[in-house]
């Protein structure tokens, strides 16, 4: 079983550590093999030698030589996504430029433009000129905007990710913390979207592994526990459905799965259940050798002699072979009761879907001739391809709209015509509207949806046939951006209101003129950036616009120097600028410190709670420097934490609790159970009377037989909690008992 531990010591000399990477040179020709063409070792060898030699004198946090590195991404992106000699060559040399002395001409003149080009997506930025801009999110885009020419970049990146991931455990724990947390929030959903599902779950289960350690540890040990019995109800339900696709003359493959862990505790957090309550702990997968033009025929036919077998669950037919994934994925995915009443979930599919649900976008490639997915693929791209080049959205929102237009599972929705388009998962009529054309979004007043009349903030659900209702009277407005989710609709509104703004601030450039006329004043670009600057406004179409709308009515004016035709801004009295983050208080640590620890030193930092996770002693967490208030302490599993170290990396400080059982912290627990007679007493005695923990508000509601109740105490710390929320599990017709960390606490 997997737990956080330290790597053992690397401890080989220099003639063992040479024929270690040699071996593992060997084993990258290995994989290589079949795809390998004349001439082509020859260029394998020369890249290699080029990274061996720019990174000989690094090595990697664990002590192994860095260039072993490179070969372990490159052997990924062949044995586990199916790439060929060219990616092997970019990864080798992925970070040969940013990292050592190799040029991007030399890699050029070496190997041609097109190596280039992909060496250089995978290049990060080393300076971001914006003060405000996360450079995580700078370098994402730097890798999107080559995606769209070459996907390579993207899955050698992954790849590259996925290494890093396996071998984290010999990072400093804040390292740790921010590469899971950008992992799960950009890299786990790429990849699915990619096609890439084996390396999604693999880097969803090891971010789990350092985010939420404990948990990740309790769930391994369990499905370690019920291995032995989960491999005999496998056995028992495929028994049956062996014999009769065999009798069938059906040439197949069939085994049992476990879900991944991150899927498991997934599953338990959304339904609110307990591990033993999770349905579908494993899937059954079918995988069928069959002709291209049998291919669903045959799935179906699969499909039917399972439910003879087996009840399947109406509502839990997955059905995509009519209707693939936008990445490519093909499948019939059904839910059965097998035997001991258990749920399980049945996947059929030939062995071209297999391949290409494994190796994704690498696989689709090779079967090219499948159009209409090729065109879907494309068509995605093209979508990215619009938005990047809109260059002035903040990178950090760009993330965000990336994440949310691109990344989401899609739903599909129709035209009145019967064509279909692909929407993001909570997409919105107003969406829907800019999918069809920028102008018919900007002119929308309201939609049918399957012939209903709703609102343009109706959110579309898959099947959904959409009819948009437009006006030349109707004008984008703020309050739009509030539920739009696609990024080509946000940017179209932001540009509209943007044009709107422009005309606004005319009014306001003329006022200024006539202002500075007045006074003798020249209206030249040094004045205007002296008066937009004294205003504490960005540009000078702001500083237009405030005037226009009368924010601004120029009277400090009198205040300001002139010279000849020149202003000079009067001297603001100096205060500290909260941009460049200087620590909110002397006793603040710099990011090179290794520890806060709460409680005993509490009273030289300044720190306060995050409201959204609501953290106690014992939890873990980390510090974030926000700009103004010092160290706000975040839980690693909080809801934003994902966000907050995805993006802003290094602003993080690594933290942990002293012991100090003085200062008592605020927390809420849910309790269900089934109402019965003196329930509440129960809970209020073991509470206040057996454990003397201070309760704050406590509220109750009951019906129809089961009772609800949310009770927010004092505790000082996660032990004690814990042994709380034991005792309350323990008492009878409670059944279960959960601390939440929402803001209502």
């Amino acid at each position: 079983m997997e737990t956080v531990a330290q790597a053992p010591k690397y401890n080989l000399n220099e003639e063992q550590e040479k024929r270690l990477i040699l071996r593992e040179y060997r084993a990258l020709l290995r994989c290589l093999k079949s795809r390998i063409k004349p001439g082509d070792r020859k260029q394998i060898r020369q890249a290699f030698e080029m990274a061996a030699d720019a990174h000989k004198t690094m090595r990697r946090k664990s002590g192994e030589p860095y260039i072993l590195h490179p070969l372990a991404v490159a052997r990924i992106c062949v044995e586990e996504i199916g790439l060929g000699v060219r990616s092997t060559i970019c990864s080798l040399l992925h970070d040969t430029v940013e990292d050592t002395d190799v040029t991007l001409e030399d890699v050029q003149r070496e190997f041609g433009s097109e190596i280039a080009k992909i060496v250089d997506g995978l290049t990060k930025i080393s300076t971001v000129v914006d003060v405000n801009a996360s450079q995580q999110a700078e370098n994402f885009r730097k890798i999107l905007l080559t995606l769209t020419d070459d996907p390579r970049v993207i899955i050698i990146k992954l790849a590259d990710r996925l290494h890093n991931m396996r071998t984290l455990d010999s990072m400093k724990p804040e390292k740790q913390l921010k590469i899971s947390s950008e992992t799960i929030y950009v890299y786990a959903p790429l990849a699915h979207r990619m096609g890439l599902y084996n390396i999604k779950t693999e880097m969803e289960d090891l971010a789990m592994k350092y985010l939420e350690p404990e948990t990740y540890r309790g769930l391994a040990r369990k499905l370690a526990e019920t291995k032995r019995e989960r491999t005999r109800f496998i056995n028992e339900f495929v028994k049956p459905l062996n014999d009769k696709l065999t009798a069938a003359g059906f040439n197949f493959e069939l085994y049992g799965r476990p879900k991944s862990i991150h899927s498991i505790w997934n599953k338990m957090k959304k339904k609110g259940v307990a591990f033993e309550e999770v349905y579908d702990l494993f899937a059954i997968r079918v995988i069928l050798d069959s002709p291209a033009e049998k291919e669903k025929e045959d799935c179906w036919k699969v499909y039917s002699m399972v439910t003879d077998e087996y009840t399947p669950s109406p509502e839990r037919l997955r059905d995509w072979l009519s209707n693939p994934k936008s990445n490519g994925y093909e499948a019939l995915h059904t839910t059965v009761m097998g035997p001991q009443g258990k749920w399980v979930e049945v996947q059929i599919r030939t062995k071209r879907m297999n391949e290409v649900a494994e190796k994704g976008l690498a696989a689709h490639y090779k079967y090219k001739e499948g159009n209409q997915d090729e065109s879907r693929f494309d068509k995605w791209f093209n979508q990215i391809r619009e938005v990047l080049h809109n260059q002035d959205t903040d990178s950090v929102d760009f993330l965000e709209d990336f994440k949310t237009s691109f990344l989401a599972e899609e739903i599909y929705i129709y035209t009145p015509k019967g064509d279909v388009k692909m929407m993001p998962t909570g997409a919105t009529a107003l969406d829907f509207a800019f999918a069809v054309h920028s102008m018919v979004g900007t002119r929308c007043i309201g939609a049918k949806v399957n012939h209903k009349l709703v609102p343009i903030s109706h959110k579309l659900r898959s099947g959904d046939q959409v009819e948009i209702i437009t006006s030349n009277k109707q004008k984008p407005n703020e309050g739009w951006l509030d539920f739009v989710v696609t990024a080509k609709a946000r940017t179209k509104i932001k540009d509209a209101l943007k044009e709107e703004k422009r005309t606004i601030a005319e009014d306001g450039k003329y006022n200024l003129q006539k202002k500075l006329e007045g006074m003798g004043a020249a209206f030249v670009p040094h004045n205007i950036e002296e008066i937009a600057n004294f205003y504490k406004l960005p540009s000078s179409l702001e500083l237009y616009y405030q005037i226009a709308i009368k924010n601004i009515d120029l009277k400090e004016l009198k205040e300001f120097k002139q010279v000849g035709d020149r202003l000079d801004a009067p001297k603001p009295v100096k205060l500290p600028d909260p941009r460049h983050e200087a620590p909110a208080h002397p006793g603040m640590p710099r990011k090179d410190t290794e520890l806060i620890i709460f409680g005993e030193s509490s009273d030289r930092i300044v720190y306060h709670l995050a409201n959204c996770c609501k953290p106690i002693p014992g939890d873990d967490v980390f510090g974030f420097v926000t700009t103004g208030k010092g160290l706000t302490i975040h839980r690693t599993n909080c809801p934003n934490s994902a966000k907050l170290m995805a993006n802003y990396g290094h602003r993080i400080v690594k933290t942990r609790w002293a012991k100090n059982k003085e200062i008592a912290f605020l927390t809420g627990l849910r309790i269900i159970g089934l109402d019965d007679v003196g329930v509440v007493s129960k809970i209020t005695n073991l509470i206040s009377g057996e454990l003397r923990i201070n309760i704050a508000a406590i509220t109750i509601e009951a019906k129809e037989g089961l009772f609800e109740g949310s009770i927010k105490l004092f505790v000082h710390d996660r032990d004690e909690l814990d042994a709380l929320v034991e005792k309350l599990k323990a008492l009878s017709g409670i059944s279960s008992v959960d601390r939440f960390d929402t803001e209502t606490v």
